[in-house]
């Protein structure tokens, strides 16, 4: 396995002649500012025209990784060349959050073929519920098979996300690419740095991925108190405040979820993945270090042993950079620095996280997370 890493930007185009790169790149990943993929003519097509046979997937960002750096409003990209392992990617529309379970299923039914090992998730950041789209592909995925990737960002705007696949990049779209065969090596972990604090409140009233009621109270204005002056710039603001979802009053351990949309109209909030009635809900809040430390720890998670060339691919919650600001590289450079020599990395800021935490099957939704998965090939 052969990866490279390269940049495209507005004031200089590429970073590297596109026609230096190795032969045999068969896995092309992009992750890039809304409007430079919006644009016409994009820089993909550069890609598109320069690895033909290569399947040649991305999203939009709320920020770009490439190896140590973070950047905006650019196209951090990476080539892959494999030596025996095979790629295969399947995109489908999901423009009603209600439909995403039976998106997961049918993008899952389109992958499989025997030896499939690991599938990566780009999915549309707005139009999707993450939750029920990993709850799709634990139940059409066979077993040991596992999954992991994001939703697409759109920096701290919430207008719209783009995802693609070949020349197609479009809003309300969810690609999945799949990696078969025996020498392929997958590790992964994830970790978030939040700590709760306050009452833990019921979820009285809820659908779906739209909460409605907390304790009784409308959601929205019982968020407002909290925020105090911050509840001016939702739902951007919330992203410093997310919420840890638990399945009873004394559970400690939970996942974490974030806004993507108020509604002032019912005083709604409208979260990347289910909220479902009958859980509780806690705020939480973050400083930098705990954030690094909590990089570092999902790192340490997909830590692996002796590999070879290995690329990280590192999905971290738009959240985090807001609470980081200019050290957000930190980070990256924690991950790195765990993982060890012979990493490259790429990667993006998202409205949502995909990763095995603990569970029987190969997948879960997570917010405010730092989620890293390492691909590399067995050496002989």
């Amino acid at each position: 396995m052969n990866s490279t890493t390269l940049r495209w930007s507005r004031s200089s185009g590429w970073s590297s002649d596109l026609k230096a790169v190795p032969a045999g790149v068969s896995l092309v990943l992009y992750f890039g500012a809304t409007d430079v993929l919006a644009a016409s003519p994009s820089p993909i097509a550069d890609l598109l025209q320069a690895f033909p046979d290569a399947v040649c997937a991305g999203c939009s960002s709320a920020g770009e990784i490439r190896d140590h750096f973070v950047e905006d409003d650019g196209l951090s990209v990476a080539l892959v060349a494999f030596t025996s392992t095979s790629v295969k990617a399947a995109v489908v529309s999901c423009t009603d959050a209600g439909q995403s379970a039976q998106v997961g299923r049918e993008l899952a039914a389109r992958l499989q073929a025997d030896g499939l090992r690991h599938v990566l998730v780009l999915s549309d950041g707005l139009h999707v519920n993450g939750s029920q789209l990993t709850e799709g592909l634990r139940a059409a995925l066979p077993a040991g098979v596992t999954v992991s990737g994001g939703l697409a960002g759109d920096g701290a705007r919430f207008s719209r996300t783009m995802v693609g696949l070949g020349p197609t990049i479009a809003e309300g779209q969810v690609v999945l690419v799949g990696f078969y065969g025996e020498s392929l090596r997958v590790s992964h972990g994830s970790a978030g740095g939040w700590q709760p604090f306050g009452p833990k409140r019921l979820i009285t009233a809820a659908r779906g991925n739209v909460l409605q009621r907390l304790d009784d109270q409308p959601a929205l204005a019982l968020y407002k108190r909290y925020l105090g002056d911050l509840a001016e710039g939702l739902p951007a603001t919330g992203l410093l405040f997310p919420l840890q979802l638990l399945p009873d009053r004394e559970g400690t351990d939970g996942v974490v979820r974030t806004i993507l949309a108020v509604n002032e109209a019912d005083q709604s909030l409208t979260f990347a993945g289910d909220m479902p009635v009958g859980h509780y809900a806690r705020l939480m809040k973050a400083g930098c270090d705990a954030l690094v430390d909590g990089a570092d720890h999902a790192a340490l998670l997909a830590c692996e042993g002796e590999r070879g060339e290995s690329l990280a691919i590192l999905v971290s919650c738009v959240g985090r950079k807001l609470v980081m600001k200019q050290r957000v590289e930190e980070e990256v450079e924690a991950v790195l620095e765990r993982l060890g020599g012979g990493v490259r990395s790429i990667g993006f800021y998202s409205y949502g996280e995909i990763c095995p935490s603990g569970l029987a099957h190969g997948c879960d939704f997570h917010n405010q997370t730092m989620t890293l998965t390492v691909i590399s090939e067995s050496v002989g």
